[in-house]
């Protein structure tokens, strides 16, 4: 396929990384309510983007949380419709000090463009506005009909998507969802995600006495929270790295020996996925690859333990209280409300009666697998041999996108994850970046699979 996408991308590429870089450096952090109006300017930058880009009827919809974005570019009822799915939040950026730039000041080092959301999602989620932009350039009639919905609460669970929908049918039929949220397993060996684990997130409390106490006075008389804490989390893995929730694994659809050769085919080095950790081996449950541990098996993770005196120098203290948030990633055909349920009632029974335990589900959702047979999903693996020369390689991601089963479950449609982020872009972490390269050609992999798409379709 021979266009004139490739040329013009080149010739706007420093105004599409301005544009990029200012969308940046709007800190729409979604789980911290005082950045609620740098979320809404976010929305509103991300609405003139659009209509900057060529769409129609763009509108900031409110939610019962942050506005979602919608806008569409619709041409031809003969031609199939595409509903674009991004978001414009970002995770927090802490901790700062461990970043090499501001967090919200975009700089370029080597190719790689740093800042919060350079990756996940605002570098991705533009890369569709943008591509939009040039196949409306080419003076070529566009290939398919366009609708955008952008949303703002992605990084918190996304908790008035469901609602949104519902109320929005109509406005959203379409044939196929395209999302780039994923990535691809390397710029040599381009893949496209074809499944996504669920998650399950709780936060626990376990309160011991009324007041924090003189450990001199009362060590080893009383139950420590931050012990008993570290007790029960430390006994949520077995010696085989295997989660000891009764009935976690009773519902995990096993892959055929067959599937899992097939996975292991796919170009993975674990001597250089450790040299990029800095870490000296590998560790999760017996009998599965790295590359299964961290796409196809459930798992169970601390993500954020705290109690006591965490001040400078030294305080005797057995505190009142310890706390975790902890996170279950999951896998067809997991339930994440079940799930939430057995680490509740897990959690409570193995806590001993000298301490109180609360336990609270936070958010969750469902694990899926995308069609590979479907015409979207060809469209886009011939795009990638366009774009970029290769055949792309069908991989399963270990991360959760919850809104890839609520679309099918209250829209009908199926998706298409065309994603172009790296392992090492360190999404959510500090010193979050996104390759130039990545950027300009996945802009080119979206119009190509557009062009694609709508041939397909006639």
């Amino acid at each position: 396929m021979e266009t004139t996408y490739p040329a013009y991308i080149s010739k706007h590429k420093d105004r599409f990384l301005a544009e990029l870089f200012d969308l940046l450096r709007i800190p729409s952090v979604s789980a911290n309510s005082d950045h609620a109006p740098d979320v809404r300017r976010a929305a509103q930058w991300v609405a003139d983007a659009l209509l900057k880009a060529g769409a129609v009827n763009v509108e900031v919809l409110e939610t019962g949380g942050h506005p979602m974005v919608y806008g569409e570019k619709l041409t031809d009822p003969s031609k199939p419709t595409v509903l674009v799915y991004g978001h414009y939040d970002v995770q927090p950026p802490d901790p700062l000090e461990l970043w090499t730039s501001p967090p919200f000041e975009p700089v370029l080092k080597n190719e790689k463009i740093y800042a919060r959301g350079a990756c996940d999602d605002k570098g991705q989620m533009f890369m569709h506005i943008a591509a939009l932009e040039v196949m409306l350039a080419s003076g070529e009639p566009l290939p398919v009909n366009l609708k955008f919905m952008i949303e703002g609460e992605e990084e918190v669970g996304s908790e008035n998507l469901a609602t949104f929908l519902d109320a929005n049918k109509d406005r959203l039929k379409a044939d196929v969802i395209l999302v780039s949220d994923t990535g691809i397993l390397s710029n040599e060996n381009p893949s496209i995600c074809v499944g996504l684990r669920g998650l399950a997130y709780m936060f626990v409390d376990v309160v011991g006495p009324n007041r924090d106490l003189h450990s001199g006075m009362y060590g080893g008389a009383v139950a420590n929270p931050i012990n008993v804490l570290c007790d029960i989390i430390a006994s949520l893995h077995d010696d085989k790295r295997r989660v000891t929730i009764p009935g976690f694994y009773d519902r995990v659809r096993e892959l055929s020996n067959a599937e899992r050769a097939a996975m292991g085919k796919a170009p993975f080095s674990e001597a250089e996925f450790l040299a990029e950790l800095d870490m000296a081996a590998p560790m999760g449950e017996h009998g599965y690859t790295t590359l299964e541990r961290k796409s196809i098996r459930p798992t169970l993770d601390v993500n954020g333990i705290w109690g006591g005196y965490t001040g400078e120098g030294a305080k005797t203290v057995i505190a009142s209280e310890a706390h975790a948030k902890i996170s279950m990633r999951l896998v067809p055909d997991q339930n994440p409300d079940e799930i939430a349920q057995l680490f509740e009632k897990h959690f409570k029974a193995i806590a001993p009666a000298s301490v109180k335990v609360t336990v609270n589900a936070h958010h969750g959702g469902w694990p899926a697998v995308t069609p590979t047979d479907s015409l979207a999903y060809k469209a886009a693996e011939l795009a990638f041999v366009q774009a970029w020369g290769k055949e792309p390689i069908p991989l399963r991601e270990g991360g959760s996108i919850p809104i890839v089963a609520l679309f099918e479950k209250v829209l009908g449609l199926k998706t298409v994850l065309l994603g172009f982020g790296l392992d090492s872009d360190a999404i959510h972490s500090p010193n979050e970046n996104f390759g130039v390269f990545n950027f300009l050609k996945g802009i080119e992999t979206i119009a190509a699979f557009h062009k694609n798409y709508g041939a397909a379709s006639i």
